[in-house]
């Protein structure tokens, strides 16, 4: 089971690649899979997440199975990496998993590259039922927006301190060419609090100006 389905690694027929670019398609197919569950993606993620091992698979035989040469031309391309915008720390690990698939069948140990895949999705699937992987419950965004002659450090900390058991402010941004402020908290309500008194009250002190309670960005963890 754990034995390399090669002859030989330096000289592969036709029908080994064929074979393995096949099975490399599988693999790909399944950890796109593993990527979908409880997580958002995108179609191009999980069409790139199912070619990525035939294509690693393929480079690395094209090189006669010299890993430490195919890794450097595959280096080549990543390059592309620093043209694109970041990715999450799931699409991250997917792309590695995929990676270290390719190479496991480029030469020919299709166990070992099964056997990952199983270990590594089973552990996703399990972490993403436990809920382990969720952010924090109860944790939002608070924009609040004010005049450039507000002293915004201390305004609002009483009714922070009664609505909120937790309020950091994370940003402060200048908009409006310079005459507004943008302040952004992360809060998490007090069980019982009401938002719409909530944000009523701030609207007292901003100047009835734009205020945003919502829901953080998830899944922006970057690496």
């Amino acid at each position: 089971m754990f034995e390399s389905i090669l002859a030989s690694t330096s000289s592969v027929g036709a029908e080994e690649f064929i074979f393995c670019t096949c099975i490399s398609l599988v693999l790909g197919v399944i950890i796109a899979f593993i990527h979908t569950f409880r997580n958002e993606y995108s179609k191009n993620m999980l069409l790139a997440l199912i070619a990525l091992p035939a294509i690693i698979q393929s480079v690395i035989m094209l090189v006669n199975g010299n890993v430490g040469t195919g890794v450097a031309v595959m280096g080549a391309f990543s390059l592309v990496r620093f043209r694109s915008t970041p990715g999450n720390a799931r699409e991250i690990t997917s792309i590695f998993l995929a990676t270290a698939s390719g190479l496991a069948m480029a030469m020919g140990y299709v166990g070992y590259a099964a056997v990952l895949i199983l270990v590594v999705g089973l552990a996703t699937i399990v972490i993403s039922l436990l809920g382990l992987a969720q952010p924090s419950r109860g944790t939002k965004q608070l924009k609040i927006v004010i005049p450039e002659n507000l002293d915004y450090t201390e305004i609002f900390d009483d009714i922070l301190a009664k609505y909120t058991s937790k309020a950091v402010l994370s940003r402060v941004k200048s908009t409006n060419m310079g005459s507004l402020f943008e302040l952004q908290y992360d809060v998490v309500l007090r069980a019982g609090k009401n938002e719409k008194e909530f944000i009523d009250e701030l609207r007292v002190r901003n100047g009835n100006l734009s205020i945003t309670l919502s829901r953080p960005i998830v899944n922006k963890e970057e690496l």
